[in-house]
């Protein structure tokens, strides 16, 4: 009967099965039968619920479900994969009702597929589960029990995206307040489900073992037992806590579960970590059942203490740590001897196995909740515990880590003060262990950190400063005796220790320099803890109150403490000084110094030691004090009782001064010392002088000491030293900056620059590290570090004075002049040197130009002056290597503008920015060159060898790189000032006209290199003017640029507008011939089809020769590339390994289109217009795919032309579309123009989200001006229909459709972009959309009229939101500017784009405000007012504003003319406007105000008459002279060629006398009414005066009046809309509708409501919002006019 394979009868279309039975049987019942061993009742649901048979399904869902569910059923991964997708996107776009016949079936599907073993299914399950949540919403209700469990596990995923979409599902489907409420719903099925997992469940029971691999099978397994365990934790840390009490009873079957227990030793990493972290949340959530199974959990969880695996052990020990702090009785459990401490002190002697920043925190807690007795720990534990923690900060790879390491260091001095903190006081165990914490364990550690360097950090010895000052604190603080008494023993074991390690070290005589390195670091840093230690001392006990002081000393109620331990003389406080120099306190580490530093002196006297010299210095650097000076200084007497050979103080140095123990150190070693004559040691002595220095009391102390040592036999090494450390140092040059000013420095100076120049007369030959010495040193002084203006003045005078007599005694011209040779051999160094800036290089040139004027005054032989030159010049491999060292960022700009062509990636082409710290050497050197070059020509001498032209030539060419840079530094920028002060610029260089040879070199440079060459000798000719001719004389003939090079390329490019005509047509003929012949190996090359091309588009691109036929004969030869060599065409590809040559190509070809496109268009076919249109197309694909790429210069430059194309194309077919084939129009428009805009659109997205930061000058946005040029072409049906991805936000209030608010959401905020072109491009297609917005708000105005309050409506709340934060950016930038007063704006910085966007947004807005219905207006005016944003427009507008508001056009204006001025002239925004971005934000200002003003008149005379009486003239003065005789013409004029009819009345308008006449009439009855305009118009309020009146009573009559004043004043729109307001009352009125007896008016003012509100006693009608005002501002609920209750 049921045979499966038996043939059906026809026409029955389901087999005969039990399904039918089922559905009638579950229709009989009403419920639908369940499975075998699960119960169908509402009670027993089972794992999933009941599900009915296939057959069911057939007929209850909708057949692309059907189809859909059973792919999910099949086995294969991909096909669920698929299917899963699909059924969301199906969720997503079907019928709600359609989608809910799904869901009787999901719960089964989603218990098992939610499990699936590939990760990429689950995600996709838990991503279509959301879809299907936010379609049916509240509907999945009936199953939410049968699902919760699985989507909790869901939730607890290991694969991370699966869990997060599963919690994003779990989110959309209730709302943070909900969330614990369904949980409690569901919480004894999510109970059951993770029970069963855990305890019932087996991989075989999961996964068919005939099927699934083992390994699969245990995967799965693993995976859903930690997903189990971690659900349940989540479970109790949801569920609110009245809930709890519940579930623990309904864990308890758990618990009682020996398996359960098992986990914490499960074979799985994942298994375990969520099994300690369930643990945790039971210790925190029920602690009480923790304790029941104590002796459960105990030794689950403390036995594992050494745990391995970097994913279990945080939990593990965070589970320790709540079992310690929960279960009291945890140790009873376990045997903690023998299973837990060994398993510890293994850990800590191996450094925690890598996991020591994890396992180390968790040492103090630990330790803190071990108890005494039970455990009996004790001292040897103790001791154990510290010497393996030790132990494991000495292996290797501890040693190795810093992060391990620092772990290990804090866990040991943070248990070290725990322990000591706890065995405090005097009982004899107590001392024990205090002593063996101090001996056994601290001064070991810091012994083994002093012996390894990779220890001597600062965080240990901070640590170690740290602990001692704590102990130091509670010394001070401690009342009980015994605790005091102890840490002062404790503190004196510390020092006495450390002391005897530190000695022994330094009486080591084979100690190295690292460890003596490490003493001092660790003294240095116990030295700067004790000092805040100190002063945080001081300042507490610094006051003392009235209320501390006795009763006996009434006269002050402050009073200074009685400073009995404190010695005046103690102090020499100089508080400009960078370190405090007051004598330390007499302490511990005071005495360890001054037995260290006494030491030390000992092996520097007997051994010479240069190592304890250093350590020394070191000493005095960090510990500079009088006492420990005085400390030295006995020594010596000690030891020299008998020896009188000390250097006594001289007796010229006042007593003070000489009294000071470290004077008296100076005088009596340190010049010992400093005499010895030993290089190696000077910088340890010169630091040992400014340890004394540290010590004088004043500048003046200093002063005297430093001129003393000045005026002995000084080394100049020394000397060099001194002022290097003190322009190394702020701190230092403090110390001595008045010596540096001071007159015995100078002459010292002064007297070696005389023996320097003396030097040469005397033909003294020293060696040459001496004289190097003695350089540098007045080399040093001379220079900006320095600063000392006094002595560089006087040494440019004793320079001045001895130049010229030494300038005569060089004598004969032949022979060679020492002197001048080394000067110019150190002048040559120094510009050729990386370290000048410009006034160094200025302070060069001036010296250099004394030096040759005198020359040139003392001999008339040009002998020494070319001599002085040849020194100076660089030969040509320098000048190479020089201009090799220039930033290539110049190539942007000539890349960009198609001057330069290039197919290959620059060897240096790596556009990074050059240093804005140092000049160029390359600049340098032209610089000084150049001067020299100008003082020559003044003197009319010749150099020889071209001399002068290359210098000039190379001089061009370092401008030119200055020009060609986008943004060039500060430095820059004052370098080319300094040359503009010299006259050394292209206007003033009026020797180029003397150097006929320089036009030849450049163009030979050119010619051989071409790049900047290229671009110098274009700059040279436009400069110059030369003529067609003159250029021709440079290259004869065409044929010399043949073959191709890049020099040759670059030259003709350069010099294509100065070239012959005859010679233009030869080179694109022979161009054009060449292009025909060329191989495909030769297509991208330079002496190939790349060259050829790019000569081309250089001659042809100016129009200036007729190339029509030709550009068109040169596509055919493309379009036949196309056919044969189609590889070469970067058609929808990815550019990553594609070759710079064919970019190159690609670059030109396009170029060369795009020429085509303007000057032989009409010659184009139909597969011509194929060929180009669909290359157009393909490149932008290429350029969309490849945007990842764009900091590839070559790739930036592919994208920016091939926008170029497009916008040339898209402004083709704008502008000349009638003479064009109908199909080729229609083609552009429903293919080609939409699939540009199709890519370009989200291009401009992803670039803007991915280089928020960058401005619109840097090489990388370059692409945004062509992008957003070619997306102001878009229409605005294909902005409606873009393919954006979605952009909602839920919060957002909007009556938009998605697509729409989508779409405002990703473009609004680019409005504030850091770029121009994106903010002028978003604002041309915003604004095509804005008079399409407000209708969509049109379907909600009768319930905002309705409402009682006043109604308000916000205008879209993207750009609001974009108007909200441009509104608090601007008031940061125009704050400090009044009102009224001009702020001028950088163009092109961030305040431009700041202002510049809020301004665009202001015109968007107020477009979007004049396409609405006056109905719309009145509520978007209302929420405006509220918010005060049209306050703060206007106030900003009039500091945007200039006073004087005249436009600057091109045109000559005529005499009888009016002036133009911002208002008269229309503002048009392009995005590659330049030429007058100064003025675009003024002008723009203007255009907003005069729109706000014409749209907004109400709102803006509001504004006005609330302002303050010095901006009320402002605004009046300003609207009266330039707007309001312009707006009232335009509406006279509005008004007078309006085509708007009225019933039954007419109006006309007398430019004349701004007037408009309103004549109404209808039946008897004949009204005129005169509207006269003020001349403030629109800020004064316009008055309505009484004409002709026939059949109207006064009242009535005055009540119209007034009426249409009030709609004229406080409406914003136009005068015919105010009337037409009016008539449409009056006509109401005729009609029978009665005034509303609260305003007198049948159309409200505002909302333009009709009274509808009736009183129930006099029948009266009101409207809605005078009522509300009424009631509210009256505070009653009566009728206005019976005063009876209104109900």
């Amino acid at each position: 009967m049921g045979g499966k394979n038996k043939q059906r009868t026809k026409g029955n279309l389901r087999p005969s099965s039990s399904g039918r039975a089922a559905e009638l049987l579950a229709k009989e019942r009403g419920t639908v039968p369940g499975f075998i061993g699960f119960g169908s009742s509402q009670s027993d649901l089972g794992y999933v619920p009941a599900v009915q048979g296939a057959e069911e399904i057939d007929s209850l869902v909708d057949s692309d479900f059907r189809m859909v569910l059973r792919k999910l059923s099949k086995k294969d991964v991909t096909t669920k994969l698929k299917a899963m997708q699909e059924f969301g996107t199906m969720c997503d776009e079907r019928e709600t009702e359609i989608v809910k016949g799904v869901l009787p079936y999901w719960p089964r599907i989603y218990s098992k597929i939610s499990l699936d073993f590939d990760r990429r299914v689950r995600e996709a399950t838990q991503q279509a589960f959301e879809k299907l949540i936010l379609k049916v919403k509240k509907h999945l209700a009936p199953n939410l029990k049968s699902l919760m469990g699985y989507w909790l596990m869901a939730q607890c995923d290991t694969y991370a995206p699966a869990a997060i979409a599963a919690k994003l599902a779990f989110q959309a489907a209730f709302p943070p307040s909900k969330q614990a409420e369904a949980l409690v719903f569901c919480k004894d099925e999510i109970i059951n489900v993770l029970q069963d997992h855990l305890l019932k469940e087996t991989p075989d029971t999961l996964s068919d073992p005939q099927t699934v691999p083992e390994e699969e099978r245990e995967a799965k397994y693993y995976r859903i037992l930690t997903s189990s365990l971690l659900a349940l934790k989540k479970l109790l840390c949801m569920l609110p806590p009245n809930e709890i009490a519940s579930l623990e009873e309904k864990l308890k079957p758990l618990l009682s579960q020996n398996k359960f227990w098992k986990f914490g030793k499960h074979c799985s990493p994942q298994v375990r970590s969520a099994f300690f972290e369930l643990i945790s949340a039971f210790c925190q959530y029920i602690p009480e059942s923790m304790k029941a199974e104590s002796s459960k959990i105990s030794p689950a969880v403390l036995v594992n203490i050494d745990e391995i695996d970097p994913l279990v052990c945080p939990p593990l020990w965070e589970a320790v740590l709540y079992i310690l702090s929960t279960i009291e009785d945890c140790w009873i459990h376990v045997n903690a001897k023998k299973s837990v401490f060994p398993k510890l002190s293994t850990i800590l002697r191996e450094g925690g196995r890598g996991l020591a920043p994890v396992i180390y925190p968790y040492l103090l807690p630990f330790i803190s909740k071990i108890p005494t007795s039970p455990t009996d720990l004790n001292f040897e534990f103790f001791r154990n515990f510290f010497t393996h923690i030790t132990k494991g900060l000495s292996t290797e790879r501890i040693l190795t880590s810093h992060s391990e390491c620092s772990a290990i260091i804090s866990a040991f001095f943070e248990c070290l003060r725990f322990i000591m903190q706890q065995n405090l006081g005097e009982k004899e165990g107590s001392i024990k262990m205090q002593e063996m914490l101090i001996n056994d364990q601290l001064i070991p550690f810091v012994d083994t950190a002093l012996k390894e360097p990779r220890l001597q950090n600062e965080q240990l010895f901070d640590q170690l400063a740290e602990t001692l000052n704590s102990w130091e604190t509670k010394v001070e603080k401690q009342e009980d005796d015994s605790v005091m008494n102890s840490l002062k023993n404790v503190l004196k074991t510390f020092w006495i220790s450390l002391s005897d390690i530190c000695l022994e070290k330094i009486s080591n005589q084979e100690i190295d320099v690292k460890s003596l390195l490490g003493i001092s670091t660790l003294l240095e840093v116990l030295q700067k803890a004790e000092n805040t230690w100190v002063q945080s001392k001081k300042k507490v006990s610094k006051i003392k109150c009235m209320d501390d002081v006795p009763e006996t000393s009434t006269e002050n109620k402050i009073q200074i403490p009685e400073e009995e331990d404190i010695d005046d003389s103690e102090f020499c406080w100089d508080e400009k000084l960078p370190v405090p120099i007051t004598h330390q306190d007499k302490g511990p580490l005071n005495d360890l110094v001054c037995r260290l530093a006494e030491l030390s002196i000992a092996y520097i006297s007997e051994l010479k030691s240069e190592k304890h010299l250093g350590f020394l210095a070191s000493l005095l650097n960090s510990f500079s004090s009088c006492q420990l000076f005085q400390a030295l200084l006995d020594l010596a007497n000690e030891k020299n009782k008998s020896n009188k050979d000390l250097v006594p103080v001289p007796q010229e140095i006042v007593k003070p001064i000489r009294d000071n123990p470290a004077i008296q150190f100076l005088y009596h070693r340190l010049m010992n010392w400093l005499g010895e004559n030993k290089k190696e040691n000077s910088d340890f002595l010169v630091d040992i002088l400014y340890s004394i220095l540290c010590c004088c009391e004043t500048d003046t102390e200093r002063k005297i000491i430093l001129d003393d040592l000045t005026k002995l036999d000084l080394k100049w090494n020394i000397l060099l030293r001194i002022i290097r450390k003190a322009c190394s140092s702020s701190d230092k040059h403090m110390l001595v900056s008045t010596w540096l000013k001071g007159d015995i420095l100078g002459e010292k100076l002064v007297t070696l620059a005389d023996h320097l120049c003396n030097q040469d007369l005397e033909v003294a030959i020293s060696s040459e590290s001496f004289t190097s010495e003695r350089w540098t040193l007045l080399s040093l002084v001379l220079s900006q570090h320095v600063k000392n203006d006094f002595l560089v003045c006087k040494l440019r005078h004793t320079w001045l004075c001895g130049l010229h007599p030494l300038v005569l005694q060089f004598g004969n011209a032949d022979k060679q002049s020492t002197f001048l040779y080394s000067s110019a051999v150190w002048l040559k160094k120094q510009i050729q040197s990386t370290s000048l800036d410009v006034k160094s290089l200025q302070v060069l040139m001036s010296t250099v130009d004394d030096l040759l004027s005198n020359l040139l005054e003392a001999y008339n032989s040009p002998f020494l002056l070319r001599f002085y030159v040849e020194n100076i010049m660089p030969s040509d491999n320098e000048w190479e290597n020089m201009r090799h060292s220039l930033s290539t960022q110049w190539l942007h700009k000539p890349l960009l503008e198609g001057r330069l062509s290039l197919n290959y990636e620059h060897s240096r082409m790596d556009f990074k920015e050059h240093s804005t710290m140092k000049l160029p050497s390359h600049l340098c050197t032209t610089a000084l060159l150049s001067k020299i070059v100008l003082l020559t020509m003044k003197e009319e001498i010749i150099l020889e060898d071209n001399k002068t032209e290359k210098i000039i030539a190379e001089l061009l060419y370092a401008l030119q790189w200055c020009e060609e840079l986008e943004n060039p530094s500060s430095m820059l920028i004052e370098f080319r000032e300094m040359l503009q002060g010299m006259g050394i610029i292209y206007d003033d260089l009026c020797v180029l006209s003397k150097l006929p040879g320089l036009l030849k070199l450049i163009f030979i440079r050119s010619r051989d290199t071409g790049t900047l060459w290229a671009l110098t000798i274009s700059k040279l000719m436009h400069s110059k003017n030369i003529l067609p001719d003159e250029v021709k004389q440079l290259y004869k003939t065409t044929e010399g640029f043949f073959p191709v090079t890049e020099g040759s390329l670059h030259t003709v490019q350069s010099l294509s507008p100065f070239l012959p005509l005859e010679d233009k047509e030869e080179l694109v003929n022979h161009c054009t011939a060449r292009l025909m012949t060329c191989t495909k190996k030769d297509l991208c090359n330079i002496d190939g089809s790349f060259g050829y091309l790019s000569i081309l588009n250089s001659c042809l691109k100016k129009g200036s020769i007729d190339g029509r036929e030709k550009l068109y004969g040169i596509l055919k030869i493309i379009m036949s590339w196309k056919n044969d060599h189609e590889d070469i065409f970067l058609f929808s590809c990815c550019l990553k390994e594609t070759s710079p040559q064919l970019l190159g190509l690609n670059i030109e070809i396009i170029h060369l289109l795009s020429i085509l496109l303007k000057y032989s268009s009409s010659l184009l076919v139909d597969d011509d217009w194929d060929f180009i249109m669909c290359s157009m197309l393909a490149w932008l694909e290429t350029t969309s795919e490849n945007h990842a790429l764009y900091s590839v210069p070559l790739v930036q430059l592919f994208a920016c032309v091939s926008c170029d194309l497009a916008c040339t194309l898209s402004a083709y077919f704008s502008s000349i579309s009638s003479n064009l084939p109908v199909n080729l129009i229609s083609e552009w428009h429903e293919f080609f123009s939409e699939g540009i805009h199709n890519l370009l659109l989200p291009l401009l997205v992803k670039i803007t989200e991915e280089s928020k930061d960058i401005s619109e000058t840097s090489f990388q946005n370059s692409v945004l001006i062509p992008l957003g040029e070619t997306l102001t072409y878009i229409s605005k049906d294909q902005l409606l229909n873009h393919k954006l991805a979605v952009r909602v936000t839920p919060d957002q209030r909007t009556n938009l459709p998605e697509h729409l608010q989508t779409l405002l959401n990703t473009l609004a905020p680019l409005l504030h972009f850091r770029a121009r072109p994106v903010q002028i491009a978003v604002y041309h297609m915003l604004y095509k959309l804005m008079p399409e917005l407000p209708r969509f708000d049109d379907d909600d105005l009768k319930s905002y009229v309705d409402e009682e309050e006043e109604p308000a409506l916000s205008p879209p709340i993207a750009l609001m939101t974009v108007l909200g934060i441009l509104e608090d950016l601007l008031e940061n930038i125009l704050e400090c500017y009044p009102v009224g007063e001009f702020a001028v704006i950088q163009p092109l910085s961030e305040e431009f784009c700041y202002v510049l966007g809020y301004l665009l947004t202001w015109k968007l807005i107020l477009t979007f405000f004049k396409a609405a219905t006056s109905q719309l207006r009145a509520l978007y005016s209302l929420y405006l007012r509220r918010t005060k944003s049209l306050n703060k427009l206007l106030y900003h507008l009039f500091r945007l504003m200039p006073e004087i508001p005249t436009y600057v056009g091109t045109a000559v204006e005529l005499p009888n003319k009016e002036t133009k001025t911002f208002f008269t002239e229309e503002l048009h925004l392009h995005v590659r406007e330049t030429a007058t971005l100064t003025s675009q934000i003024p002008h723009l200002a203007c255009s907003v105000y005069q729109i706000t003003l014409k749209d907004l008149p109400a709102m803006v005379r509001l504004w006005w008459n609330s302002c303050e009486k010095r901006v009320f003239n402002v605004v009046d003065k300003f609207t009266s002279k330039y707007v309001s005789n312009m707006l009232s013409f335009q509406e006279i004029s509005s008004v007078q060629t309006s085509t708007q009819l009225f019933n039954g009345m007419t109006v006309k308008a007398r430019s004349t006398t701004r007037e408009v006449i309103a004549t109404y009439s209808v039946d008897d009855i004949f009204i005129e009414l005169i509207i006269q305009l003020p001349l403030n118009y629109p800020l004064g309020s316009i008055t309505v005066e009484s004409g002709k009146r026939v059949g109207v009573a006064v009242q009535q009559w005055r009540n119209w009046m007034l009426q249409l004043s009030t709609y004229l004043t406080h409406q914003n729109g136009s005068i015919m809309e105010g009337l037409a307001l009016w008539k449409n009352n009056v006509d109401k009125r005729f009609e029978g509708v009665e005034d509303c007896m609260i305003c007198f008016s049948v159309i409200h003012g505002f909302n333009y409501s009709l009274p509808k509100k009736a009183c129930r006693t006099c029948k009266k009608k009101f409207h809605s919002a005078c009522l509300y005002k009424w009631f509210t501002s009256s505070n009653k609920s009566t009728c206005p006019l019976c005063r009876e209750t209104f109900f």
